[in-house]
């Protein structure tokens, strides 16, 4: 309070000695030095000497009352702008001339990988559906990379623009999608606030779920209100995962006997919803309230890749549709680790974990995540988790290519082992073709051992958001789009009591 009167005392002075002119002066350059300093300890990163200068040099113009709040403001829309990379209106830009670097590095990668689709070229691979471009290659020219980019999609589709503009009627057929896709990958490296990513915490159980879509799922688990169909295809592509394995488990779940689920596929569900479902107990937090609590229900996740890297609060959303039980996710996958390696550097390999698990107990109590860089049938050739049970089992295959040429072989021993535990085994596929594919040779290899249990179909709660095959730019496909289900036989028998008396 001394420092402050004394300065009050010094600038009246100054004013009854200084010329008029001087005094407004002196005083505002005094407000002026001050104020600007106020704003340089909120961020002080990424702020260049004229955005810092900015304030003192408007507060020239206002009354001297009025100049600290209006330099705060004044920073902190300077501080807002620079943080945005692209504005919502601004999001499309072609992949090559792209502000942001990591689209600019998915160009390249695509330009040095990709080839042209055009007939008039020669095929440099097998076809992998009737719909593959690649079977259309009938011509003699040598393969050549794309280098051409679609002005409406902003994405490099040919070798040259002669190419483009001859097989334009053939790329108007995905060029929406494209652009779409374009749109979504800007703006995840916009650099604004994403509020979808917001999740909801637990709720009383008496709020029940509603799995009828994505609309109602989100709006009764009291998720932020996502109005925008680019922020509901962003929410989608991560929820999609736990919510495909939630919509089938679930006691609410949307396929049922009138839709798409089989008898044996009921029998099969009825057991896991019995756990997943427990009645109540009247049990508490202090020492009265202890009861005994069944095992955490495993969901085996066969094939892991981008599924195993999600974040974790992704995973949690799954225990809050089942309040009463616990999860114990496990992944498994020789790609289950790739990427990670900084953030969970691979254990060493001991007697006491002689896979080499990575495991995360620590996730909101409920749920319990372990990770094996392996190969299933090496883990259940060693009876690692054995036995399987039923009523606490169950695999989940996001996308396992089965019926794929280049990975069927991975599954060829895996395939009889899954059958012979005789628990569910839930599977799902980019596409159509790419799911009816899967089921030709599961059903192929298994030679009558396996139950259908969930009729093949689109799923509900697949990924709003379409992907880009960067080594295709004409294959685009959505995460998690049909599912299906089976398992292995079950034979019934009966005890036999001798010949019927008659």
């Amino acid at each position: 309070m001394a420092s402050k009167t004394i300065c009050n005392r010094c600038l009246r002075l100054a004013a009854s000695t200084l010329p008029s002119r001087a005094a407004p002066t002196t005083t505002r350059r005094a407000f002026a030095s001050s104020a600007s300093k106020q704003p340089s300890n909120a961020r002080k990163l990424h702020q260049s000497s004229k955005q810092r200068a900015a304030p003192a040099v408007e507060s020239s113009k206002q009354p001297t009352q009025e100049v600290p709040s209006y330099a705060g403001q004044n920073a902190n829309q300077h501080n807002e702008g620079s943080r945005l990379l692209l504005q919502p209106n601004n999001l499309f830009h072609s992949f090559t001339n792209s502000p942001s670097p990591a689209i600019r590095k998915r160009a390249a990668f695509m330009k040095q990988n990709a080839y042209c689709p055009h007939p008039d070229h020669q095929a440099t691979r097998t076809p992998l559906s009737p719909h593959d471009l690649e079977a259309r290659k009938t011509g003699s020219k040598p393969p050549a990379h794309v280098r051409h980019e679609c002005p409406d999609c902003g994405i490099p589709v040919s070798c040259c623009e002669e190419h483009f503009v001859d097989d334009y009627e053939s790329h108007l057929e995905v060029c929406d999608v494209l652009r779409e896709i374009n749109e979504d990958d800007h703006d995840l490296h916009s650099g604004r606030f994403f509020p979808e990513f917001e999740y909801p915490g637990m709720q009383i159980e008496e709020a029940q779920v509603n799995m009828t879509n994505w609309d109602t799922l989100l709006f009764s688990r009291e998720f932020n209100a996502v109005n925008d169909e680019r922020s509901m295809r962003q929410v989608t592509r991560l929820l999609t995962y736990p919510m495909t394995v939630g919509s089938v488990l679930h006691e609410l779940s949307p396929y049922n006997l009138n839709n798409r689920l089989l008898p044996e596929g009921l029998r099969s569900l009825s057991a896991l919803r019995y756990t997943l479902h427990p009645p109540r107990t009247g049990g508490g937090i202090d020492i009265k309230g202890l009861r005994a609590q069944s095992p955490p229900v495993r969901l085996f996740i066969l094939g892991a890749r981008a599924e195993s890297s999600l974040p974790r609060e992704v995973w949690i959303q799954l225990s809050y549709l089942f309040p009463r039980a616990t999860f114990h996710l496990i992944f498994i996958g020789p790609e289950s680790m790739t990427n990670r390696d900084a953030e969970y550097p691979l254990p060493e390999r001991t007697p006491s974990n002689p896979f080499g698990a990575i495991i995360e107990d620590r996730l909101g109590g409920q749920v319990k995540i372990s990770t094996y860089v392996e190969y299933f049938q090496t883990l259940h050739q060693a009876q690692h988790f054995y036995p399987y049970d039923p009523y606490f089992d169950a695999f989940i295959l996001f996308h396992p290519g089965l019926g794929h040429p280049a990975s069927s072989h991975e599954w060829t021993d895996a395939l009889p082992q899954l059958l012979e535990t005789k628990v569910p085994i839930i599977c799902t596929g980019y596409t159509e073709y790419d799911m009816q594919r899967d089921i030709e040779w599961v059903t192929k290899q298994a030679a009558g051992e396996m139950d259908m249990l969930l009729t093949p179909g689109e799923n509900r709660f697949r990924s709003l958001r379409w992907d880009l095959n960067d080594l295709d730019p004409g294959d685009v496909s959505c995460g998690n789009w049909g599912i299906w289900g089976f398992r292995g036989k079950r034979y019934e028998t009966d005890e036999y009591r001798g010949e019927p008396q008659q």
